[in-house]
């Protein structure tokens, strides 16, 4: 499982014009779920994701999590994460999770979060969407996560 996480200033997501979620400072969880995944990634990754330390303290250095600046989480289902780019011109999918699995995972995901005590907005599974942001620094890291 593959988490792409941006620290945000703002964030929002949009469904055929219409807003659906948005959040303030925190940040922005693309996430990309794989064959090879099960509850137990999805956990670790949420876990993982939740105690980042991406956020700067007074001295001015990353050791603060969303949940010590007491920020807000965007969630949003990202297929394409789970493509393989390493050869031809085309990504592959043939990693990538079905979708019964993928939001199912992608659920677990929120919920596991949500447990952390954060406000946890999320986006619409497999919809088209349109993905909003205010990058803070930028700051954006890729997470991943497996079961073994």
């Amino acid at each position: 499982m593959k988490a792409l996480i941006q620290r945000v200033r703002s964030a929002s997501v949009s469904v055929a014009g219409e807003p659906i979620a948005q959040i303030e400072q925190g940040l922005l969880v693309l996430l990309g779920v794989e064959q090879a995944d099960s509850e137990l990634s999805a956990a670790l990754l949420a876990d993982k994701v939740c105690k980042y330390r991406v956020f700067s303290d007074d001295n001015g250095k990353m050791n603060l999590n969303v949940q010590q600046v007491k920020g807000q989480l965007l969630v949003v289902s990202q297929f394409t994460l789970a493509a393989d780019t390493n050869t031809g011109l085309r990504p592959s999918f043939s990693q990538a999770a079905v979708p019964e699995q993928a939001q199912r995972l992608y659920q677990h995901f929120i919920e596991r979060c949500e447990e952390h005590n954060l406000n946890v907005a999320c986006g619409r599974f497999a919809a088209d969407m349109q993905v909003a942001l205010v990058n803070d620094g930028p700051v954006t890291f890729l997470l991943e996560s497996k079961s073994g």
